[in-house]
C-alpha cells in the first residue's frame, strides 16, 4: 500500500519536476557555460574530488531552487482546499507527510546522483587515481537538497500563501550569496600587503562550496560531520512543520534547526586551514628517479620524467654546477590566496596548471622545467601576472640552451613581441660578458627569484635585485 501511494505521489506531485529542474540547469551550466570547471587539473571531469566539489558548488543556486519547489509542494493541500478533509481521516498526519517528503526526496536525490554519475563516467576516462574520499562530499550535497526541500514543504504548510515559495527561494538564495560573499568570509592581509578573504565557520552552514582551486584540496571530516548534523536538523524541522497542526506545535518545530545550528557550529572547524585540507593520499609522490608527481597525476609521469625532467636536470647541472637543483617535483604546497609562494633551491617545483607547463609539448617541456628551476615566479597565490619574471625566465632559458627563443605559453602575439623587445638586448649583453660574470648574474637572478624578495630581471641586467 505504501509503495502504491508513493507511486501516486511521484505521478501527481511536483516531485518529478523538482528533479528535472535541478538536473537540467546543472548540466546546462557545466556544459554550456565556459569556466575554470572546463580546463586544467581541477576540471570537473579530471579528478574525483574536483568533480564532487564542482557539483557541490552548483548548490549555490540549486539549493534555493529546491527550497522554493518544496514550499510549492507544501501548498498542495491548501490550494486544493482539502486540509480539513485530510485532518478528519484516521491516517496519521506523519504518514501523509512521509509520503509527500519521500517522493520529493527520491527525485532530488536521483537527479543529483545522475549529475554525479555523468561526471564520474568521464573522470574514469581521465584519471588512474581512484578513491572514495570524494563520496562524503557528494552525499552531503544530496542531503542538502533533500533537507532544503523538506524545510520548504514545512514552511509552505505552515504559511499557506502564494508568496511563500518565491519568498523562501529568494531568501535561500540570499543566504547562500551572503555565505560566499560577505558574512561567510573573513578578510585578511597577507605578508605582501594584499588583502584576501578566507571562509569562516559560519560559511560552512551553506550547502554550497567555493570554487575549486587545487586538485589536492578536499573538505575535512569535521566539516562533513558538522554539515550533516545541521542538515538533518533542518530536515527534522521541515518534517515537524509538515505534521504540526497548532501554532504552538509549529513553534516547537523550530527547536531541531536551532539546536542543530548550535551543535554544528561546535563541531565545524573555525580555522580555515582545517576546513579545506590537503588530501594526503592524493598528494603522495610517485617517482621515476629524481622526477616525482602526485598520485593524482601518476598517468603523466612517463611524459614528464623521460626525457623532459631528466634532461632539464642535466642541462641545469651543466650550467650551474653544484648549485643546480637535483630533483623535479610537482608542487603540493597549498597556500592561502594572495600569499607569497615558497620555492626550493635544490628542487624544481612545478604545477601542471602553470601556463608554460600546461602549454609545453615534447622538447618544450624541458625548456619549461628549466624556466621553473631558474625563475619559478613570484606572483601571489591565485593571482596571474605578466612582466619581469617572464622576461627573466626567457633570458635564463636562452642562456642555458645557448639560443634565445620564446617559451611555451598562452601569450598573444603582441605579448611575445614585447618579451622579445625586452629580453634580446639583455641576452646579448649577458652573452658578451666573461663566463664568470655571466654565472654571477645568473646566480643573483636566481637568488632574487627563489626568495621572492627582489627583481630577478634587474639582477640579470647587472643592477640591484632589491
Amino acid at each position: 500500500m505504501n509503495v502504491r501511494v508513493l507511486r501516486i505521489e511521484l505521478k501527481r506531485s511536483v516531485a518529478p519536476w523538482a528533479g528535472a529542474m535541478v538536473l537540467a540547469p546543472a548540466l546546462a551550466f557545466l556544459y554550456l557555460i565556459p569556466g575554470s570547471w572546463w580546463t586544467g587539473t581541477t576540471a570537473w571531469t579530471a579528478q574525483w574530488t574536483s568533480m564532487a566539489l564542482w557539483t557541490r558548488s552548483l548548490l549555490f543556486y540549486l539549493w534555493p531552487l529546491a527550497v522554493g519547489l518544496g514550499a510549492l509542494q507544501g501548498l498542495r493541500d491548501h490550494r486544493s482546499k482539502m486540509s480539513e478533509l485530510l485532518t478528519s481521516t484516521p491516517r496519521p498526519a506523519r504518514h501523509r507527510a512521509a509520503m509527500l517528503a519521500g517522493a520529493t526526496a527520491i527525485t532530488l536525490t536521483s537527479a543529483f546522483a545522475l549529475l554525479v554519475l555523468v561526471g564520474a563516467v568521464q573522470v574514469v576516462a581521465h584519471t588512474e587515481y581512484t578513491h572514495l574520499g570524494w563520496l562524503p562530499i557528494s552525499l552531503v550535497g544530496a542531503l542538502s537538497l533533500v533537507a532544503g526541500a523538506v524545510l520548504g514543504m514545512g514552511a509552505g504548510r505552515a504559511l499557506p500563501s502564494v508568496l511563500t515559495p518565491p519568498a523562501l527561494g529568494m531568501g535561500a538564495f540570499v543566504f547562500t550569496a551572503l555565505m560566499q560573499m560577505s558574512l561567510g568570509r573573513t578578510e585578511t592581509t597577507t605578508a605582501t600587503g594584499l588583502s584576501s578573504t578566507e571562509p569562516n565557520q559560519v560559511s560552512l552552514l551553506s550547502p554550497a562550496v567555493g570554487e575549486v582551486r587545487d586538485t589536492l584540496v578536499t573538505l575535512s571530516a569535521s566539516v562533513h560531520v558538522g554539515q550533516t548534523i545541521w542538515l538533518l536538523a533542518m530536515a527534522a524541522t521541515g518534517f515537524a512543520l509538515l505534521v504540526a497542526a497548532t501554532p504552538r506545535a509549529r513553534l516547537l518545530a523550530l527547536t531541531p534547526v536551532l539546536a542543530g545550528a548550535a551543535i554544528a557550529l561546535l563541531v565545524l572547524p573555525s580555522d580555515p586551514r582545517r576546513m579545506y585540507v590537503v588530501d594526503q593520499a592524493a598528494a603522495e609522490p610517485v617517482c621515476d628517479g629524481p622526477v616525482c608527481v602526485t598520485k593524482t597525476q601518476q598517468a603523466r609521469l612517463a611524459d614528464l620524467a623521460g626525457p623532459a625532467g631528466k634532461e632539464a636536470l642535466r642541462l641545469l647541472h651543466g650550467a650551474l654546477g653544484s648549485q643546480a637543483p637535483v630533483s623535479v617535483r610537482e608542487n603540493t604546497a597549498v597556500l592561502p590566496q594572495g600569499s607569497t609562494p615558497h620555492w626550493s633551491r635544490k628542487t624544481v617545483l612545478f604545477d601542471f596548471d602553470d601556463d608554460i607547463i600546461a602549454a609545453a609539448k615534447g622538447e618544450e617541456l624541458t625548456w619549461a622545467l628549466i624556466a621553473k628551476g631558474l625563475v619559478p615566479g613570484c606572483a601571489p597565490v591565485g593571482w596571474s601576472s605578466f612582466g619581469t619574471d617572464e622576461f627573466a625566465q626567457t633570458v635564463a632559458v636562452g642562456w642555458v640552451l645557448g639560443d634565445l627563443g620564446p617559451l611555451p605559453g598562452t601569450w598573444s602575439a603582441s605579448m611575445r613581441r614585447e618579451v622579445d623587445a625586452e629580453t634580446r638586448p639583455v641576452w646579448k649583453k649577458l652573452k658578451a660578458l666573461p663566463r664568470a660574470e655571466q654565472l654571477s648574474r645568473i646566480n643573483a637572478m636566481r637568488a632574487a627569484a627563489l626568495s621572492c624578495k627582489g627583481d630577478a630581471f634587474a639582477a640579470l641586467k647587472g643592477g640591484a635585485s632589491r
